[in-house]
């Protein structure tokens, strides 16, 4: 078995069409089957159901495509180690990034690859529930994102600061120059709300339900940026992370009363897994960063 069928077996797989696979890979596609046909022999099953030009795993290729991948990880971490014993900053850094906190990491992006341009940076926006799955299968190197509490058994936590759930208004509102508002306050309002899985939107559904309060939800959207853009052409408000709105001078945060709505900042890492120099880097550059913004 060699590590070259296991990356076309991937590619195959996540493609479902051996030409195209072929065409990505670089690589024609009479290699790819013949490769793939190589490894079903020394595994004694076969990996693909052939339909047409059209492939499907089977049962035992779906089984057998979660071990393929997490091998090639593992090499992909020791050739990392390896570089970076050598000193040699390369190589791909992937991070995933909760919506709240892309304002704060922009200055980061401007200036990490001026300074180590052999870095590839790959940013990838979600939920914290789907980039904290990602981190686990090591498909990404850390996370930010924000919760009221980060206890994990195989994850790491490091914490950057403190954030709270704010109501977002723009400057023309009628409720603009409030000091604060109050929960109730919030009923019969106009609102724009992220859609489930944002981390403060799932924070405000608990709190809502708690003190046992219907909202007026307009529309949900699963872009942040969009949001506060709507909120800031119209009547409309947006319950947020108050670090959202770094940049959008034509919004105003509005203080809502109650302890529950604080949110903290968290890198968060694989526990006992090998570190890339590159990600530590990046991360203490991004520390100083927010220091700096949030002071």
């Amino acid at each position: 078995m060699e590590l070259r069928q296991l990356t076309y077996f991937v590619k195959a797989a996540e493609i479902a069409h051996f030409t195209d696979a072929a065409a990505a890979l670089y690589i024609t596609q009479s290699t790819l089957s013949q490769q793939i046909k190589q490894l079903e022999n020394e595994l004694g099953m076969l990996l693909f159901d052939r339909v047409g030009k059209h492939v499907q795993l089977t049962e035992a290729g779906g089984v057998f495509l979660l071990h393929a991948r997490q091998i090639l990880l593992d090499v992909e971490k020791g050739r990392q180690a390896i570089q970076d014993l050598q000193n040699m900053l390369s190589g791909d850094l992937r991070i995933g990034v909760t919506y709240a906190f892309t304002s704060l990491l922009l200055p980061i992006l401007t200036s990490f690859p001026e300074k180590y341009p052999g870095i590839r940076i790959y940013i990838e926006y979600g939920t914290t529930e789907v980039l904290e799955r990602k981190l686990r299968a090591s498909e990404l190197d850390f996370v930010l994102a924000f919760h009221q509490e980060a206890f994990y058994k195989d994850l790491e936590t490091q914490e950057l600061f403190s954030s709270k759930i704010v109501m977002v208004v723009s400057k023309k509102h009628k409720l603009a120059t409030l000091k604060k508002v109050s929960l109730q306050s919030l009923k019969g309002m106009d609102l724009i709300r992220a859609t489930k899985g944002f981390s403060a939107r799932d924070s405000m559904d608990e709190v809502m339900l708690k003190h046992k309060i219907q909202l007026t939800v307009k529309i949900e959207l699963n872009d942040v940026h969009s949001i506060l853009s709507l909120v800031e052409k119209g009547h409309w408000g947006a319950l947020l992370n108050e670090r959202a709105l770094i940049g959008w001078k034509n919004l105003v945060a509005i203080p809502i009363e109650g302890r529950e709505l604080l949110r903290r900042a968290y890198i968060i890492w694989q526990k006992g897994t090998y570190r890339k120099k590159a990600a530590d880097l990046f991360a203490n550059e991004l520390v100083k960063i927010i220091q700096d913004t949030v002071k």
